[in-house]
């Protein structure tokens, strides 16, 4: 869910519709902005059933981050989530709800390679990079708004 887009438009022109997601697989995925020692990481979940993107931040490879993508799906009512074995994610999901492993993981994983795929600036090795972080997290956003969620933006 793109906040900042939905706090941009009038009430009135918005309606949100969020559906029951048992199973989520959440990941992150490196990128850098204008060196490689400084990395920005695209972190985000998906439906496991459908494979459709239920929410999406930029930011460090920090806990903070992950509670912030946390917060975006309180709303969908996720009882399991499959993730790599990154301590993180250990630490701030409950035990009952976290399933670590590669097994569950595989359309997320795909996805990134779409992504990788579509957007230079996600290659690890290209002369396509973003300068700053502000152009660099636009860029991904637009094209997650884009061919995810179905806005036009």
């Amino acid at each position: 869910m793109n906040q900042p887009l939905l706090n941009a438009w009038h009430p009135d022109e918005v309606d949100v519709v969020l559906q029951r997601v048992e199973e989520a697989e959440v990941d992150e995925m490196w990128s850098y902005v204008g060196k490689k020692r400084e990395p920005r990481w695209l972190w985000h979940a998906i439906d496991h059933r459908s494979g459709h993107v239920l929410a999406y931040v930029l930011g460090r490879r920090k806990d903070e981050v992950l509670l912030k993508l946390k917060a975006l799906l309180e709303p969908f009512g996720i009882t399991r989530y499959y993730t790599d074995y990154w301590g993180a994610y250990t630490r701030h999901l409950a035990a009952e709800e976290h399933h670590p492993g590669k097994r569950n993981t595989q359309q997320i994983e795909r996805k990134h390679l779409t992504l990788r795929t579509r957007i230079k600036r996600l290659t690890r090795k290209t002369i396509c990079f973003s300068r700053s972080i502000q152009m660099h997290d636009i860029v991904i956003g637009l094209f997650i708004n884009r061919y995810e969620f179905g806005l036009a933006v």
